[in-house]
């Protein structure tokens, strides 16, 4: 699928997206969660970048299946990498319901405040605090998995430079 653009390797691009945005994401969701008024102004803002960061961890993939074929096996980086999808998918998912139920709420506070309208009651309050426990467990499981995946991967391209001798130079030793 993708390998390069312009001459770079794609897989880096758009691992810094995901970088970037999923830890985001994570944030959001936990944070959207536990904070009510977060939830009303920022629930929708919060599972866009959710998808958004989801949508681009298969891309990541497929580039980085691209780029092993040029550099070698980055060893459990990749196995990881895989996973992370099905961490993230929940998590978005769970932040999607989140906005969604907050809007329901929105609307049946909108019909209780309106006496011509047939209330439809609290239905939506209920199992917010369900779905909310559920979203901080999963965002909190995507946040470690993007840490894991990203620390394997730093492993597998800086543990080299990192474990050699340091240069000679003209420090004056």
């Amino acid at each position: 699928m993708l390998d390069t653009i312009n001459g770079l390797p794609v897989h880096p691009l758009v691992v810094h997206a995901v970088v970037v945005l999923l830890p985001l994401a994570v944030l959001g969701t936990i944070l959207v969660a536990v904070l009510p008024r977060w939830r009303a102004r920022y629930g929708g803002l919060n599972a866009l970048v959710a998808v958004i960061a989801t949508a681009l961890c298969p891309i990541a993939t497929s580039s980085g299946e691209a780029l092993e074929h040029r550099v070698g096996d980055p060893g459990a980086h990749a196995e990881l990498g895989d996973q992370l999808v099905w961490f993230a998918l929940p998590m978005t998912l769970l932040a999607i319901v989140l906005w969604w139920v907050q809007r329901r709420h929105r609307a049946d506070a909108d019909d209780a405040r309106d006496p011509g309208a047939r209330g439809r009651g609290p239905r939506a309050v209920r199992g917010l605090g369900f779905v909310a426990v559920l979203s901080v467990v999963a965002a909190i499981a995507a946040g470690v998995q993007v840490y894991r995946v990203g620390d394997s991967g730093a492993e597998a391209v800086w543990a080299d430079q990192m474990t050699s001798a340091p240069a000679q130079g003209g420090s004056g030793d």
